[in-house]
Parts: C-alpha cells; sequence; structure tokens
C-alpha cells in the first residue's frame, strides 16, 4: 500500500537492532517481501523518519547503525524544542482549540493574556504534543468558551499562581537538608507526574522526561513505581 507514497518512522532512535537490519535492507535494495507472501516485492517510497535523541550519539555508542543513520541523513532537518520558539506557542495553541472544536462540532475556547503568559514561559518538555494534549483536555474540562489561569493545571503554576518555567526553585534550609533524599523525592515527582500525564505509557513518559525509555524503564522498576503504570506496562487506562 506505501508503494509510490511516504512512510513516516517516528521516534527511529528507539528501533530494535533486529529491525534497524531490515529497514537497511528494504532502503538499500528497495524490496520487501509481504507477511504471508512467498516473493520479494520491489518498491519505491519515500521515508521519512523523526527522533528526540542525538543519533549520532548513539552511534557511537553502538547503539544504532551507522550505515543506517548515513543512509537517512540525506536530507535532515532540525526542529527547534517549543520552549525556543515563544512566538509560534500562542498560533499553534489557538490552531489547536479550533482544529477541536471542528472535530467535535463546538466553538473554540480562547486563551486569556495570563494562559498565554504562562504557556509562554513554561518548558514544555513534551513540545507540540505536550501543547496539543493540554488544549484539548482544556477544551474538554472548561465550562466557558475562555480559559483562564484558574483553569491550567498545577504543574504551569509555580505556589504564588503565577506562571512558572518548570523547573524547581527551592532554597535551603538554615540547618540544611538531606540532599540526596531531596533528589530523589524530587526524581519519583517527576516521573509520577510524567506517568499520570501519559496514562502510564512509558514511551510517552520518557519522551516529556528527555529520558531514554530504557533508563526510564530502569528507574521505575528501582523505585517500586509500577503501579503507576498498567498491566502491559504501557498504560495505566482501559
Amino acid at each position: 500500500m506505501a508503494d509510490g507514497g511516504t512512510i513516516f518512522l517516528d521516534e527511529i532512535g528507539d528501533m530494535s537492532p533486529h529491525l534497524q537490519v531490515k529497514l537497511l535492507r528494504v532502503l538499500q535494495d528497495k524490496v520487501v517481501e509481504p507477511v504471508g507472501g512467498t516473493r520479494p516485492r520491489t518498491i519505491n517510497v519515500r521515508v521519512i523518519a523523526a527522533t528526540n535523541v542525538n543519533l549520532l550519539e548513539k552511534v557511537r555508542e553502538g547503539k544504532f547503525r551507522e550505515d543506517l543513520f548515513y543512509r537517512l541523513q540525506v536530507l535532515p532537518i532540525d526542529l527547534p524544542s517549543l520552549k525556543d520558539r515563544p512566538a509560534d506557542i500562542s498560533v499553534l495553541a489557538h490552531y489547536f482549540s479550533k482544529r477541536f472544536a471542528e472535530r467535535n462540532d463546538r466553538r473554540p475556547v480562547v486563551f486569556s493574556a495570563e494562559v498565554l503568559d504562562a504557556f509562554q514561559r513554561y518548558a514544555w518538555p513534551g513540545n507540540v504534543r505536550e501543547l496539543e494534549n493540554l488544549v484539548e483536555r482544556l477544551s474538554i474540562l472548561v465550562d466557558s468558551d475562555a480559559v483562564y489561569l484558574s483553569d491550567l493545571p498545577s504543574y504551569l503554576l509555580d505556589v504564588s499562581g503565577t506562571a512558572a518555567t518548570g523547573y524547581l526553585q527551592a532554597e535551603l534550609p538554615e540547618d540544611g537538608l538531606d540532599f540526596n533524599a531531596v533528589v530523589e523525592s524530587f526524581e519519583n515527582s517527576l516521573i509520577l507526574q510524567a506517568l499520570t500525564r501519559t496514562g502510564g505509557n512509558k514511551k510517552a513518559a520518557a519522551r516529556l522526561l528527555n529520558l531514554n525509555r530504557t533508563t526510564l524503564v530502569e528507574k521505575i522498576k528501582k523505585k517500586g513505581l509500577e503501579s503507576a503504570c498498567g498491566k502491559d506496562g504501557t498504560s495505566a487506562q482501559h
């Protein structure tokens, strides 16, 4: 079905070594063997691959095939993270609001100036996907046609109710503290927030935290946080 078209491969950096070999063979020979078929078939497709990890670094670590890397790097496009494109945030927020409204036959929500300011101050670790999901969530939960600061989830705000930067700011107590315990608690909190916001999906949570999925899985096991994930290890929602 893809012959003559385009295939988009998301998170190519997470591809297993076995699949990397198969993909390389397809790119080199332009031949596939359909599932259930008995004869190879020549195809002509354009492949677009995306990743949020440094593939060249993974090549150096021996986790990604060098020959496949250079096969894919014909026309690389470096897309800056959302936090580095603050002017795009309000445009995207209004676009997602309008698109959600059209799909669900309802009026789009509008965002107050304070909300847009909060959006621009936030770090957006999940980039455009996180913004899209937040706009959809607000469109569903907000009763009116406008979104105000009080409608935003707590992780977008600091303790004073103003826009947060997305990072922890803490003061050292006069009598000191248990550094390791504080760091451990903060790390646990971030992992749980990421799992909660992604419905327990480890791959999506790792993307929010800018972590390798394997690293996140190891941390979850070490910290005993498996209960925040689903029975299949991917989703806690049914």
